[in-house]
């Protein structure tokens, strides 16, 4: 009997432990915005003076957006958009067609709007510098273009370059 009761006393103690554990580090996380430092080699997008180039066959961007700041960054992307949609270049008519832009419907875990730049397919070899792009299209507004759409990020954007490794729509694997 008293070894019974030890042993529950163990395993109360032990349960109470991992939720205790549990919630100390499910706060902490909510804190702090996740490090993707040791992934993002091997993630990110080529980058260079050459501009921000994927290598794949899709992309996806998380931008993370303060919270006050929501309608620059969505201005900033109507005039990326206008951008691509009115250039004479035909490359950046073709990233218009498969550049696409979500808003989460819920915030981060720190209050930070999320938006998601969906890129399906990719067009290879392809310029993705929003700035560049900004300064094509509108060379004299271009420099407080790019300034409101930076300023209204919270942190660095999370590139992840995606290799199609199965279809289940009818569009054959790669």
């Amino acid at each position: 009997m008293i070894r019974m009761a030890f042993v529950l006393r163990l395993v109360a103690w032990a349960a109470g432990g991992f939720v205790v554990g549990f919630i100390l580090s499910h706060s902490l996380y909510a804190l702090t915005p996740p490090r993707l430092e040791t992934a993002r080699a091997a993630i990110e997008p080529q980058t260079s003076s050459a501009g921000h180039r994927f290598a794949s066959d899709a992309a996806i961007m998380l931008k993370f957006i303060k919270p006050d700041r929501t309608d620059d960054f969505e201005a900033t992307v109507d005039k990326l958009k206008e951008a691509l949609v009115r250039s004479n270049n035909p490359e950046r008519r073709r990233q218009a067609r498969s550049w696409r832009v979500f808003k989460a419907v819920e915030r981060a875990t720190n209050g930070d709007a999320v938006y998601v730049f969906e890129i399906d397919p990719v067009v290879r070899g392809a310029d993705y510098t929003v700035a560049r792009i900004l300064a094509e299209a509108f060379p004299a507004e271009a420099q407080s273009l790019y300034r409101r759409y930076a300023d209204a990020s919270s942190s660095r954007q999370h590139v992840v370059d995606l290799k199609l490794i199965a279809a289940f729509g009818g569009e054959a694997s790669r």
